[in-house]
């Protein structure tokens, strides 16, 4: 005798069942690895102590009040706004215009394409190492100004131009990534938009303003969280280049972080300001989406 046909709620269900089913080992590993961190985080910024035998205690609020009455967290928050202002907002803008000039066919555009990609796959660390060799008070650059009568520059010990230096390396880190993002964007748009604008007599201004850009908000806004969130977690090259200085100028978020917890050993106050990074990241994130994102 033939079995009665399901009917489409127990069919939803059993699909229901079977997503979850797959789903679980990912859920499972993200509760792990990333969930689980950051409770353990938040746990972490309210206690006092260290990774020893007398172990951790209870503070409360107390590392928060610290970190708000601090005036080198007041310097790193200012630097870390400044910094990542500073880049994100070229970031964004210099790729954009390279992937609508790359986007059209002519000779050595694969060439230039893979020469703007290659410094988003080096080494932080050894793009660091380059720079700080470029930079230093008898590195080339200050040579090649010394040829046109301009006098050396210390650019890694003046609070004016360290983070200058610091901010333009992360732009040209960072730009490569962004221009791939960007051409895959305007492959996206059909080519017909163009050549219907062209017949009414747009200008490429025109046809850049009402077709590209619209076309590419999706994409816009991708690039611009990505690039916010990964130039709020810069590290390696404040860590290599400056090390935080002269005199706290370049000390961006997650290096005073790095500095507290592994230098002073104070992981509480340093979870605290991990903390406040992450609630940063949040609400950052959170209003480039509300501003950028599709209605």
């Amino acid at each position: 005798m033939a079995s009665a046909p399901l009917s489409q709620k127990q069919l939803l269900d059993r699909e229901s069942v079977m997503a979850w089913v797959f789903l679980a080992p990912a859920l499972l590993l993200m509760g792990i690895f990333i969930l689980g961190p950051i409770v353990y985080l938040f746990y972490l910024s309210f206690t006092q102590g260290s990774f020893t035998r007398s172990g951790v205690y209870w503070v409360g609020f107390k590392n928060y009040l610290r970190l708000f009455l601090s005036p080198d967290f007041w310097q790193v928050i200012w630097n870390t706004t400044y910094f990542t202002v500073a880049t994100v907002i070229p970031t964004l803008i210099i790729p954009l215009g390279l992937a609508v000039l790359l986007n059209r066919t002519f000779a050595l555009q694969d060439l230039l394409r893979t020469a703007y990609f290659i410094p988003s796959i080096t080494s932080l660390v050894a793009v660091g190492l380059g720079w700080r060799w470029l930079f230093q008070t008898d590195g080339p650059i200050n040579e090649l100004l010394s040829q046109i009568g301009v006098n050396p520059i210390p650019w890694l010990s003046s609070t004016t131009w360290a983070m200058p230096v610091l901010i333009l390396m992360s732009i040209w880190k960072q730009l490569g990534f962004n221009l791939v993002v960007f051409l895959a964007g305007l492959q996206v748009i059909p080519q017909s938009r163009y050549e219907a604008a062209e017949l009414d007599g747009a200008n490429p201004w025109q046809q850049f303003w009402y077709i590209t850009l619209p076309g590419l908000q999706p994409t816009i806004v991708f690039a611009t969280v990505t690039t916010a969130i990964f130039t709020l977690r810069s590290f390696e090259q404040v860590y290599v280049i400056t090390g935080g200085g002269p005199f706290n100028s370049t000390n961006v978020l997650v290096y005073y972080i790095y500095e507290q917890a592994f230098g002073q050993f104070d992981f509480g106050y340093a979870a605290a300001a991990a903390t406040i990074l992450l609630a940063i990241a949040l609400i950052l994130v959170y209003v480039q989406l509300k501003l950028f994102g599709e209605n």
